[in-house]
């Protein structure tokens, strides 16, 4: 006697689980058992062993359906399963006293995230984050999610009391740095009104002034280690080091060390030295057009 096992949509299964059919969706993504195909869903091989067939409606068109019984146990979000416990950029702000547009640009400026025709996605850097790639079921508008351990994330807790005006409290970094600002201190202002340590930075800094580049100035990276670039610019994650201390050892020992950095988190990174300063109308709209950074 042969038994027919009894299978119904997913916004059914959904529903039979008391669960939201959003939640569902992407519960059954994450699994791996469906992937988003331009505005519908496709099922895998993984998704076929656990018994989902893919069908056609005349009226609704491509849809799956799942056996009744199907379980998927080790992804239903839970206390116990902290890898489930996901915050979206509206959870993350109700956290910070935050908008959610807010949260995005401040994982934008970090790095961790860029924009997308829609909607935000992953970097490579926002991925190293433990950043997990959504989409919404319905639009297919993509977003991220993150886990709660981002909350104490050192390079984030930096950034949010920096755009809250708050002062820091971590000062893990300041031996580090204290030296180099004692014996570079920042005298020179520049046309926007930076405060930088050499003829060379200013140049730098009002040519981006003047090529009405947003940037920042001695912005710290957005990783654990306690390194700073010279100048940032959010358009394009594009960091610019200037060198000009070559005949200094400790100074071409710090530089080795920055360019590891640099390296390591395959950061978008423009290195200028004397020679590229006397040039720079030549050299950095060649070098930041390379990141997508127009000028002029």
């Amino acid at each position: 006697m042969s038994y027919v096992i009894k299978k119904i949509s997913t916004s059914a299964v959904a529903k039979s689980k008391g669960v939201a059919s959003k939640v569902f969706f992407q519960t059954l993504e994450s699994a791996g058992y469906i992937q988003r195909n331009n505005d519908s869903w496709q099922l895998t091989e993984l998704g076929t062993r656990q018994g989902g067939e893919q069908k056609i409606s005349p009226k609704y068109g491509a849809y799956i359906v799942w056996p009744e019984s199907i379980q998927i146990t080790s992804s239903w979000p839970s206390k116990e399963n902290s890898s489930a416990n996901l915050l979206t950029a509206k959870g993350i702000a109700k956290q910070v006293d935050l908008s959610a547009q807010r949260v995005n640009a401040l994982f934008s400026e970090l790095g961790w995230i860029k924009k997308a025709l829609k909607g935000w996605e992953l970097t490579p850097q926002g991925k190293a984050m433990n950043g997990v790639q959504k989409e919404d079921f319905r639009s297919g508008v993509p977003y991220s999610s993150w886990p709660e351990s981002i909350l104490e994330n050192r390079a984030f807790t930096l950034s949010l009391k920096e755009i809250k005006g708050e002062e820091p409290t971590d000062t893990s970094s300041i031996s580090e740095q204290e030296s180099f600002r004692e014996k570079f201190p920042a005298t020179l202002r520049t046309a926007d009104g930076h405060m930088v340590r050499s003829k060379a930075e200013m140049l730098i800094d009002n040519w981006l002034y003047m090529a009405e580049i947003v940037h920042a100035y001695e912005r710290k990276l957005p990783i654990e280690e306690d390194v700073y670039c010279d100048f940032y610019i959010p358009t394009g994650k594009v960091y610019i080091e200037y060198w000009g201390y070559e005949n200094d050892e400790k100074y071409l020992a710090r530089k080795k060390q920055k360019l590891d950095i640099y390296s390591k988190y395959g950061f978008h990174l423009i290195q200028l030295n004397d020679d590229d300063v006397k040039n720079l109308d030549d050299i950095l709209p060649r070098m930041l057009l390379k990141y997508g950074v127009q000028t002029y």
